[in-house]
């Protein structure tokens, strides 16, 4: 057994990969839900905070803690219902583990506590790395909430680490995964004027580089970490690529306005550019098995699973 590690989030496109990967490398993974536990695996925690010492039980004998639980961005129209969701499932569950690990005797040693690109707000095409400061905008201030609300847990000397997620290219889930089966019906395009930069990672890089960052050597870092390719592109290059690998033509451009009609406040994000560069990973030595975003698309078109 290679140790215990407790993940929110465990149903999720990227929190079901990671399961599966830790497991198969024999580490127990405890899944950390918030309805009844159903199987031995499972156990029951308080997103809401109102329970400490349940959350803290939740957590003894874990040997580290990844946190990915939280309400899609992309799923819903952004109403003012849904960005509160969107904020309160973060801010919240995040605040709830904090308190619990900042009283625990012995905490887990590492928290992989998740976040976003979206940090960064709009960068156009200037790249930013981690030392880049906080970006305006709705997203831009929910993650600065996120983070912010793990701060007890770093005071009581817990390793905390924030990957700051971009967009994972995978088929099974998340924004990237609804592309596919419009690229493959032929109506694919690109979306506004197609100059906006997306920061992409593999799913097989996204699950790797958690790995990497669950390690206790002193090459793995804390706080901010960029998880995205070293190479992020254009949204024009992105349904360049998609076209040639599925085959199919891509003449159906998304005019601006009509993103802004279908998507509402949301489409501010999606034809925002973030330009956003993996340094920390890099300097720390991490290796990507596809570095750019024609690698990252063949392998999820071709069912690649980390």
């Amino acid at each position: 057994m290679r140790g215990r590690v407790a993940v929110t989030g465990s149903s999720g496109l990227i929190g079901s990969a990671l399961v599966r990967s830790l497991r198969a490398d024999g580490y127990h993974v405890v899944p950390l839900v918030r309805h009844e536990a159903s199987n031995p695996d499972e156990v029951q925690w308080d997103p809401s905070g109102a329970d400490v010492a349940q959350n803290a039980t939740a957590l003894l004998g874990c040997d580290a803690l990844v946190h990915l639980a939280g309400a899609g961005v992309g799923d819903h129209r952004w109403t003012a219902a849904y960005k509160e969701e969107i904020r309160d499932s973060r801010v919240f569950g995040t605040a709830a583990l904090a308190e619990a690990l900042a009283t625990m005797d012995d905490p887990p040693r590492t928290w992989l506590c998740g976040s976003a690109v979206g940090f960064y707000g709009d960068t156009g095409d200037r790249p930013v790395d981690e030392t880049a400061p906080p970006g305006e905008g709705f997203l831009a201030d929910v993650c600065q909430e996120w983070e912010a609300a793990a701060l007890p847990a770093a005071a009581a000397g817990v390793r905390v680490v924030h990957p700051r997620t971009g967009l994972v290219v995978a088929r099974g889930g998340g924004a990237w995964g609804r592309l596919f089966p419009i690229f493959r019906a032929g109506l694919g395009g690109r979306l506004g004027n197609g100059r906006q930069y997306w920061s992409h990672i593999s799913l097989h890089d996204h699950i790797a580089a958690l790995r990497f960052l669950l390690a206790e050597g002193a090459s793995a870092p804390g706080g901010p970490v960029n998880l995205t390719a070293p190479e992020p592109v254009t949204n024009r290059e992105v349904t360049r690529v998609m076209g040639q690998v599925l085959g199919r033509p891509t003449l159906f451009p998304v005019p601006a306005p009509a993103l802004r009609l279908a998507l509402g406040e949301f489409a501010t994000d999606v034809l925002g550019s973030q330009r956003v560069l993996p340094r920390r990973l890099l300097d720390a030595g991490f290796t990507f098995v596809h570095p750019g975003v024609e690698d990252a698309v063949r392998a999820a078109w071709e069912g690649d699973a980390p």
